[in-house]
């Protein structure tokens, strides 16, 4: 789907690519870069030299899952391009100077996300990407290649590695360049300063003796090079070797008016008080691992993974969104079960890896989140974790009048104390009770047992639990103040107040996503009318506003 107007659409599937191709022999996959350059969102640049906008970058995260759940057997992944002595040049530059603000720092982010994507099938699914650049590499197209585990780089004297973003166009990596080179490469500061500052990039020995890259080899050698260190990486992966993939078909969904309809989830827009009430549907049948994409822990995965990405970059004025269940607790706690009796087999491994990836998108959503937890709610285990990464949760203390459904409860499971870590490492438990360690315990302790509000506001699971009387005055309050505050000061506040703890390489890159590359993509310098961004291709020279600020 183009940019603008028209609704841009995260479904694809690999006959969908207009960007990339992607080829299996045997334990080594081939993801090959080859940006059509007419293929854009929305009119008005072409993609030349590999550059890319969001749609390359949504092609790029359907492959990283598809390999993940389709191809078992994979150990290796070789990103590279299929374009002769091109790599790639970045994210597309007349693109960024023509789209909104807030498109260009949600691309940058759901960019970012796929990224992390990468390096969390490396960390955790044994499915180790290297990177072949067999042509100059610069801005995106070396924070992609930083993304993977190995870098190989082309010896020809041409071929070169940058991150000229500060030089060219007055702005930062979008996609985690800086701090990749630092936390993950552990380059040192004084080079990564030149390095940031050289428009032509670095190449050759100096790459290697820098850690920009991992390994050198010549053109000559350069096909049978490659494929000999992937069949050496693949060959040592833990992937199943035998494994059967499950097949991900394509999602379905309905988009009525302001209704958006999903097998195990609907999303309800309110455009008057800017909110989307996501509710989420739990399993109406004992968990059945050989459904594969029907598997309801990996179908929810998939269709909450579309709507927060849908809501994000196609409903950028919605600033609240209101999460809430609807179903038995204990078919989703034997789900759960499943998911943790069952942790050593790679496709349960991969679709609660999947569910952490999902609840990680709504940490770093720049979007207020309020869960409401009702009678009929199943907010439980797994689910119990949208409601412990909402800013705030409120759980009604009793029943409506008129309403014979018993009280609403909460109801923790292993799943709640560890498998799904924050960006900031730490379980939504330990994140929420930092240096608290009798809160964490009494969590721990409560494992299993059915918390009504009173007892969840007392061990601190919820922010508040009013009763019927106040219920609704309370809600309609929190919900209205929250549309009337900017939604800038909303998003800064937000950001800085979900990653209390330990700060890691995840949560530093979107921290600065959030707040350093939020703002320096408005300032004059870059955007304004003599930007570095706004003139850069024109053969105009840039006005900077030299002033320290």
């Amino acid at each position: 789907m183009r940019l603008g107007r028209e609704m841009i659409d995260f479904r694809t599937e690999p006959g969908r690519y207009r960007h990339w191709k992607l080829s299996i022999d045997g334990r080594v996959a081939t993801l090959a870069m080859d940006v059509a350059e007419d293929g854009g969102l929305r009119d008005g640049y072409e993609m030349k030299l590999n550059s890319y906008d969001l749609g390359v970058d949504i092609e790029l995260h359907d492959a990283v899952q598809r390999l993940r759940f389709e191809h078992p057997e994979v150990g290796c992944v070789v990103l590279t391009s299929a374009k002769d002595r091109v790599f790639c040049a970045g994210a597309n530059i007349r693109m960024l100077a023509g789209s909104t603000h807030d498109h260009k720092v949600n691309f940058c982010k759901f960019t970012n996300e796929t990224r992390a994507a990468i390096e969390d099938a490396t960390a955790h699914s044994g499915q180790r990407y290297v990177c072949a650049v067999n042509g100059p590499c610069a801005g995106g197209g070396y924070e992609l290649a930083l993304a993977c585990d190995h870098i190989i780089l082309a010896d020809d004297g041409a071929t070169s590695v940058a991150l000229p973003e500060v030089p060219l166009l007055a702005v930062l990596p979008g996609t985690g360049g800086l701090t990749r080179l630092t936390d993950k490469r552990r380059v040192r500061r004084d080079r990564c300063d030149f390095f940031c500052t050289l428009e032509e990039g670095i190449r050759g020995k100096r790459a290697v003796d820098w850690r920009l890259v991992d390994e050198l080899i010549p053109r000559s050698k350069w096909h049978d090079g490659v494929r000999a260190r992937a069949e050496e990486i693949a060959t040592a992966s833990p992937r199943p070797a035998d494994a059967r993939g499950v097949a991900l078909p394509p999602l379905a969904r309905e988009i009525a008016g302001d209704r958006l309809t999903y097998g195990t989830l609907s999303v309800e827009i309110d455009r008057a008080l800017r909110t989307a009430e996501i509710t989420v549907n739990g399993p109406t049948a004992a968990p059945d691992i050989a459904q594969g994409a029907d598997f309801w822990p990996l179908r929810l995965a998939r269709e909450l993974d579309d709507a927060i990405l849908h809501l994000r970059l196609n409903e950028t004025e919605i600033g609240t969104w209101l999460l809430k269940t609807a179903g038995d607790p204990a078919l989703v706690l034997a789900h759960d079960e499943v998911l943790a009796d069952k942790a050593g087999d790679w496709f349960v491994a991969e679709v609660t890896h999947y569910l952490k990836r999902v609840l990680k998108r709504l940490d770093v959503s720049a979007r207020s989140i309020f869960a409401l937890i009702e009678p009929g709610s199943c907010f439980a285990g797994t689910l119990f974790e949208l409601a412990l990464a909402a800013d705030r949760s409120y759980m009604l203390d009793g029943r409506f009048e008129g309403d014979n459904r018993p009280p609403a409860k909460i109801i923790l499971s292993a799943m709640n104390d560890g498998p799904y870590p924050m960006p900031n490492g730490l379980s939504r438990i330990a994140s929420r009770f930092l240096d608290d360690d009798g809160a964490q315990t009494a969590a721990r302790e409560a494992i299993g047992a059915e918390l009504e509000a009173p007892e969840a506001e007392a061990l601190g699971l919820v922010t508040f639990a009013p009763d019927d009387i106040d219920w609704d005055d309370e809600v309609r309050i929190a919900i209205e103040e929250r549309a009337a505050f900017s939604p800038d000061a909303l998003t800064g506040m937000e950001a800085s107040l979900r990653f209390g703890g330990p700060e890691t390489m995840e949560t530093k890159i979107f921290a600065r996503l959030s707040a350093w590359q939020n703002w320096i993509f408005q300032r004059p310098n870059a955007v304004g009318a003599a930007g570095a961004l706004s003139v850069y291709g024109t053969g105009k020279r840039h006005d900077f506003d030299l002033k320290r600020a």
